[in-house]
């Protein structure tokens, strides 16, 4: 099985001497290709620093992290920007769209920076506009849709380059029930068919609970992780609420 995420020792400091605040501590953590793991903690834990570490827009303060094979804190800022572009995708809380492109337009936007044909486009987009069902709005623009759309746009987008590790910030945070689950069970048949590689950061243990495993954070340090295996979904959803309640952590206790 090929690694696409290890995270070897990772620190994480702000702040000077004598005012400073420890957000990470002693990470150590593997991402196996094909993985849909979730990252959960209470606010302040350390979610979000290592998903900005993992994602290359922060640095650690001490430690190692390889992605794909490559080590990203050796790289310089025009090695990480061809690196975001070609080895990662992003699905934010806010859509990130531009709203005087078409939705067809926003998702081929990372493969015509990468200048991949023409007809290679179209059937990647179609592909992806299928798995997440908005086959019938990509002639429309942003402001024409639906939240739960526009984020379905937006995950097509991070996923249509075949990138080897996807990072999901909240991805459901602004969107009703409906709609959430829309995109949550989307990420699930990606993983599922694609062997896609998904990390999603989340404090919604109905959004974990469709994940392969789940890390709990704890004082910027790896609390405890689950694994789903072959249990139903109701009865992962019903064991991430127990840690989340071990935590103290704050949750949305609805499935």
């Amino acid at each position: 099985m090929t690694t696409i995420l290890q995270a070897k020792h990772v620190e994480k400091t702000f702040g000077i001497q004598g005012n400073s605040y420890t957000a990470l501590q002693g990470i150590n953590l593997e991402i196996q290709e094909g993985e849909f793991v979730g990252i959960m903690g209470p606010s302040g834990a350390g979610k979000s620093t290592l998903l900005n570490i993992f994602s290359t827009i922060d640095t650690p303060t001490a430690g190692d992290i390889t992605i794909a094979g490559q080590h990203i804190l050796s790289m310089n800022e025009e090695q990480l920007s061809d690196f975001r572009r070609n080895q990662l995708g992003f699905i934010f809380q806010d859509y990130n769209l531009l709203d005087t492109l078409t939705v067809k337009e926003n998702i081929v936007l990372p493969l015509a920076l990468s200048k991949v044909p023409a007809a290679e486009i179209e059937k990647r987009v179609n592909d992806i506009a299928d798995t997440f069902g908005i086959r019938d709005i990509l002639g429309k623009y942003p402001y024409h849709i639906s939240g739960g759309q526009k984020q379905r746009t937006a995950a097509s987008r991070a996923i249509v380059a075949n990138p080897s590790l996807i990072l999901a910030d909240e991805p459901t945070g602004a969107l009703d029930s409906k709609s959430a689950a829309s995109l949550l069970q989307s990420l699930k048949k990606l993983n599922e068919l694609h062997h896609s590689t998904i990390l999603m950061v989340t404090h919604d243990a109905y959004a974990a609970s469709f994940c392969k495993r789940v890390i709990f954070i704890k004082d910027g340090r790896l609390y405890q992780e689950l694994h789903r295996d072959d249990q139903l979904r109701k009865v992962f959803f019903d064991q991430i609420l127990e840690v989340l309640a071990a935590l103290g952590g704050e949750h949305d206790d609805t499935v």
